[in-house]
């Protein structure tokens, strides 16, 4: 793929749009982003507060510990947090300048009992709309379809910020994904000039590996990568799963350290490439051939994603271990074919884990992801493929990739309001 090309610019684009640094799971954080961006309207803390959220934000918010609260769940401990923060400069790294005397203002704030929460009937997969007034001014502040996306904002009913229309396809500023493919990722993987993607890829691995090492000490959560190398021993394969599982327990769990995320996931971003950094290390690769690894991993998780959407009841973390599989492929010398054929088994083999909401188990959820892209890269390399018209499996691998945005976007739809049912009442 040539340097000056539109296809390796789009290729490029998407990684450095993607690959962002948040703290906390991000769903939480989007709410903090928003409140903040609040405060800043009002220029003040709010007397009076509406949220409108739809079920996905309910569901992958209620259970998770949002950082640096003293250990606060929910999603008025999240919106509380922003306000007090009140730094939207920082996007999803907002929570990261609170400091111990903010955690008491926090909690004063939400003793005041002054937030509403409404389930939102936009049918959004993504949605927020704060609404809050104080004395002096009102304010509005909408965010669809990814975490950062705002795309209005009103000062005392007059708008002062409006970004495209209200549908689920608004995209400003983002490149197209529509035009990635498992052979496009492969030959810009294999062309990138190592400049170009060395610094975000780098990040990547240094945020990454370091929030999983600090799991790995079995503080946060249910420590479930710590776990896995108690039970099953310190060789490889546990060692991929482990580290991905740690990341997640230490997120899960409040830890007020940041993570490059993927897909708009913190659990994801770490899925596809923590696995792929220590199988690296193992098999003793260069760091041209690490970065170059991550890409793949990187681009095929997000190209997977492209047709489930940022959020439904697919759980994401089967689409990284997918993508960490592909990675972990290409540094034991597989090219397009065999990455292909890795993507296609992962698929086939773990295609039907549920998503129900950012919790401590979602490190469970994220090493069983990765054991099945294991699976089906050693299903692979001993030329033991699942064959075209296996269930979901097709002739292609982007045909396999469709097929699966398919059952998550459309056929899993009512799966994903029987679990909000299930959350909301327990």
């Amino acid at each position: 793929m040539e340097r000056n090309s539109e296809n390796y610019k789009m290729h490029l684009q998407i990684l450095k749009e993607e690959l962002v640094p948040a703290m906390g799971c991000t769903e939480p954080i989007s709410l903090a982003y928003a409140a903040s961006k609040v405060v800043e309207v009002l220029g003040g803390l709010p007397t009076k507060t509406t949220i409108y959220v739809c079920g996905n934000i309910i569901k992958n918010v209620k259970s998770v510990v949002v950082p640096n609260t003293g250990g606060l769940r929910g999603i008025k401990a999240a919106v509380a947090a922003g306000y007090i923060s009140a730094r939207p400069d920082k996007v999803l790294e907002v929570l990261s300048v609170l400091t111990d005397d903010d955690v008491e203002k926090i909690n004063d704030y939400l003793s005041l009992d002054n937030i509403e929460i409404i389930a939102s009937e936009r049918p959004y997969k993504f949605y927020i709309e704060i609404k809050a007034s104080n004395e002096e001014n009102t304010a509005k502040v909408i965010i669809i379809n990814y975490h950062t996306n705002i795309i209005l904002v009103e000062k005392n009913k007059k708008v002062i910020y409006k970004s495209g229309e209200f549908h689920e396809e608004n995209q400003n500023h983002i490149a197209d994904r529509s035009m990635l493919t498992v052979k496009s990722i492969y030959d810009f993987a294999e062309s990138v000039e190592i400049s170009d993607v060395e610094d975000v890829i780098m990040r990547q691995v240094e945020y990454n590996t370091k929030i999983a090492e600090v799991g790995l000490k079995g503080k946060y959560s249910s420590a479930v990568g710590k776990t896995l190398l108690e039970v099953y021993g310190d060789n490889i394969m546990t060692k991929a799963k482990a580290y991905a599982a740690a990341g997640s327990d230490a997120r899960m769990g409040g830890c007020d350290l940041p993570v490059v995320i993927v897909s708009g996931s913190g659990n994801q971003g770490m899925t596809c490439s923590l696995p792929v950094v220590q199988y690296a290390k193992h098999l003793n690769s260069t760091k041209e051939q690490l970065i170059r690894a991550l890409v793949i991993s990187n681009l095929v998780t997000i190209d997977e994603k492209r047709g489930i959407g940022r959020l439904s009841a697919f759980c994401g973390a089967v689409t990284a271990g997918c993508g960490a599989a592909a990675g972990i492929c290409y540094l034991h010398g597989g090219g397009y074919h065999e990455i292909a054929k890795t993507i296609n088994n992962s698929l086939g083999i773990a295609s039907g884990i549920v998503c129900d909401g950012a919790k401590a188990s979602c490190a469970a959820k994220i090493a069983s992801a990765v054991d099945a892209g294991l699976l089906g890269f050693f299903l692979q390399k001993a030329n033991r493929n699942f064959l075209a018209g296996d269930g979901i499996i097709a002739g292609e691998i982007d045909e396999t990739i469709e097929n699966i945005g398919m059952v998550a976007r459309y056929g899993m739809v009512t799966t994903d309001e029987e679990i909000l049912k299930i959350m909301v009442k327990n």
